[in-house]
C-alpha cells in the first residue's frame, strides 16, 4: 500500500486517471480503518515458518565426509570441518532436527521404576537451586513433613506465594535455605522461612512426579477445582490453639456462621479454605477430622460419674429406641460439623420462625411484625378439637374440628405440631402455611424448636430467627418494668425466670446450627428494630442459603 501511494503522484497524465479519482483513492488508502484491514490481512496470510528438511544430522555427516575426501584442504575447508564437529554446532543441529520433526515427547520413565526410589537414585546434578519473592510478614503457604530423614514439601495452599509463582511442587525435597542446610525440624525450617524476605534461594532435589492440572468444573459461570465447595462451619475454630494442625501459621481461624470457600480436599483430615468475604487461603480440620475429635468432648455438663478426677462408678450404658417423645434427647447428640451451602440472588423467604424460651417475647416481636405490614407478613391460625365458646368465630383465633378428624390428620402427617391441654388437641396444619406463602406473604411461626427439622427444607426455605433470653438481672429489671407499667397483671417468680434463662441455652446449645440471625431481647424496640432490619436486607441482598434448596 505505501509503494502505491509513494507512484500516486508519479502517475502520468496519459493513464486516464483524473485528479479527483487520485485524490479519494489517496484517501481511501490513507484511511486508519483501511490500513488496520491491511495489516489484519496480512498477519492472516501470513506464511508461518517451514523447516526445509528435518534430517541435518545426516547431512552435516556427508558434508564432513565429502571434505575429508578432498585432495587438498586449504584453511577454510579446515575451518569448515573444525565448526561443524564442535559439540555446540552439532547439538544445536540436533535440537532443530528434533523441533523439525516435532519430538516433543519426554522419554517414559521405565513402568516397574519406584517412585519412592526416586530421590535416592537421582545424581548430584539433579539438585536445583530455585529462586522464590517473599514479602515481609507474608506467609509462603506451604507445610512440610520428615520423610526418611528428608523435609519433604507435605502440600502447597492454594493461591499462596508458592502456588502462584509455580516453582516448587508438592514432594519437592528442601536442603537448603539462602546456604544455610535445613534439619529435620519443620517448625524450625518455617521459623527461618518467617523470617526471610525478598529472594529466598532454595537447594531443592524435585520429585518428579507427574502432577497434572486438576480437572476444572464451572458453577454458576465460573471455573471451580472440583472439590470446590461453599460450607458454614457450625463450630469457632482457632488453629493457634490447635495441637493437631501440621502448621498453626498455616491455618484459617473462623467463626459459626462464616462462609468458606474449600478449594482443596485432598487431604482427609486437612481441607484448604478461604473466608468468602476475602483473605488467603488456610487449612481447616475436615468434616471427619472435627467428627473424631468432637466425639470424644463430654456433653454439656455430664460430670456425675467424675469425682476430683477419678471414676467414681462406671455409668451404664443406655439403650433406647427413637421416639418423638424422646426427639429433643437425641437433638443433643447430633454433631453438626459444615453445612454446604450456595449463593442465591435476592428472594422473598416463604417463612419467618421465630423461636426461643417461653416468655421472652417472640409472641409480640412477631405481632408487631404483622401489624407493621400485613401485606407482606401472615400468620396460621390454629387448629383445635375444643367447642368454641360463645364469642368465638371458627378461622378467627382458632379453626374447630372434630377430634376424629384432627387424630386422622396427625397420623398423616399434616401437621408441623400438635400437643394436648385440658384434654382438647392443638396444633399448627401444614396446609395453613402453604395457604398463606401461595397468598404471596411471608408466614411468621412461632413454634417449638422441634420444628425446625421440618421446616428447614427446600419447601419451607424459612429464615430463622432465635430470640435469646438476656441475664437474669436483665430479665428480672424487664418484667419489674412491665408491672409496674400496668402491661400485665402476670406476676413471674424467681424460679419462673430463672427457668427462662435456663431453657433458652437450653434451646441455643441444641439447635444453633439452625439459626440465621440470634437477637438478645434486652429491649423490646430495639429487638423488633434489629429484626426488621434484616429481614428487609433478604429483599436487597444475595443470601447464602442449604445446597439442597438449589439443587
Amino acid at each position: 500500500m505505501q509503494q502505491v501511494l509513494d507512484n500516486l503522484k508519479d502517475l502520468p497524465s496519459g493513464t486516464g486517471a483524473k485528479d479527483i479519482d487520485l485524490i479519494f483513492l489517496r484517501g481511501i488508502m490513507e484511511s486508519p480503518i483501511v490500513r488496520s484491514l491491511a495489516k489484519a490481512h496480512e498477519r492472516l496470510e501470513e506464511v508461518k515458518l517451514q523447516a526445509v528438511r528435518d534430517d541435518n544430522v545426516q547431512l552435516v555427516t556427508e558434508i564432513l565426509d565429502s571434505l575429508n575426501n578432498l585432495p587438498e584442504k586449504d584453511a577454510a575447508v579446515a575451518e569448515l570441518a573444525k565448526i561443524l564437529q564442535e559439540p555446540h554446532f552439532k547439538s544445536l543441529i540436533e535440537a532443530h532436527d528434533k523441533v523439525a520433526a516435532k519430538c516433543y515427547e519426554m522419554p517414559h520413565a521405565a513402568v516397574n521404576s519406584d517412585a519412592s526410589m526416586t530421590s535416592s537414585l537421582m545424581p548430584a546434578d539433579a539438585v536445583r537451586m530455585i529462586g522464590i519473592q517473599k514479602k515481609a510478614g507474608e506467609p509462603l503457604g506451604v507445610t512440610f513433613r520428615v520423610e526418611r530423614g528428608e523435609m519433604v514439601i507435605a502440600r502447597i495452599l492454594h493461591g499462596s506465594s508458592i502456588d502462584r509463582q509455580g516453582m516448587l511442587h508438592t514432594g519437592d525435597i528442601i536442603r537448603e535455605v539462602n546456604g544455610r542446610e535445613v534439619g529435620s525440624n519443620p517448625n524450625e525450617l518455617q521459623e527461618l522461612l518467617r523470617d526471610c524476605s525478598g529472594s529466598i534461594t532454595l537447594k531443592v532435589l524435585p520429585s518428579y512426579r507427574d502432577t497434572p492440572a486438576p480437572p476444572q468444573v464451572r458453577k454458576g459461570g465460573s471455573v471451580h477445582p472440583p472439590d470446590s465447595v461453599y460450607l458454614k462451619p457450625h463450630f469457632n475454630y482457632n488453629p493457634a490453639t490447635d495441637n493437631l494442625i501440621p502448621c498453626k501459621e498455616a491455618g484459617l481461624a473462623f467463626f459459626k456462621g462464616d462462609i468458606l470457600h474449600v478449594v482443596n480436599k485432598e487431604d482427609p483430615n486437612w481441607w484448604q479454605a478461604r473466608k468468602v468475604v476475602g483473605g488467603a487461603t488456610g487449612l481447616i480440620p475436615s468434616q471427619f477430622l472435627e467428627e473424631k475429635r468432637k466425639a470424644f468432648v463430654r456433653r454439656d455438663s455430664d460430670t456425675s460419674g467424675m469425682l476430683c478426677g477419678t471414676l467414681t462408678a462406671k455409668k451404664k450404658k443406655k439403650k433406647m429406641m427413637y421416639l418423638t417423645s424422646k426427639n429433643a434427647e437425641f437433638d443433643r447428640y447430633e454433631l453438626q460439623i459444615y453445612e454446604e451451602v450456595a449463593k442465591m440472588p435476592p428472594f422473598q423467604r416463604k417463612t419467618l420462625v421465630v423461636i426461643g424460651a417461653q416468655g421472652v417475647g417472640r409472641r409480640s416481636l412477631k405481632n408487631r411484625l404483622i401489624v407493621m405490614n400485613p401485606l407482606r407478613y401472615g400468620t396460621t391460625v390454629p387448629f383445635t378439637s375444643r367447642r368454641p365458646r360463645e364469642e368465638e368465630r371458627d378461622g378467627q383465633n382458632y379453626c374447630f374440628v372434630m377430634r376424629e378428624e384432627m387424630e386422622k390428620d396427625i397420623k398423616e402427617s399434616r401437621y408441623l405440631e400438635h400437643g394436648e391441654y385440658d384434654g382438647n388437641l392443638y396444633g399448627t396444619k401444614i396446609d395453613s402455611i402453604h395457604e398463606v406463602v401461595n397468598a404471596g406473604r411471608t408466614c411468621i411461626l412461632d413454634v417449638n424448636p422441634q420444628a425446625l427439622k421440618v421446616l428447614r427444607t427446600a419447601e419451607f426455605m424459612p429464615f430463622v430467627v432465635f430470640i435469646a433470653a438476656p441475664e437474669l438481672d436483665t430479665l428480672r429489671a424487664m418484667h419489674k418494668a412491665v408491672i409496674d407499667a400496668g402491661l400485665t397483671t402476670k406476676l413471674l417468680t424467681e424460679n419462673d425466670l430463672k427457668k427462662t434463662v435456663d431453657e433458652s441455652a437450653r434451646i441455643r446449645r441444641a439447635y444453633s446450627h439452625y439459626f440465621d440471625l440470634t437477637i438478645v431481647n434486652d429491649n423490646l424496640d430495639k429487638a423488633f428494630d434489629k429484626l426488621q432490619e434484616v429481614v428487609e436486607r433478604l429483599f436487597i441482598e444475595p443470601q447464602w442459603v442449604p445446597v439442597s434448596w438449589v439443587y
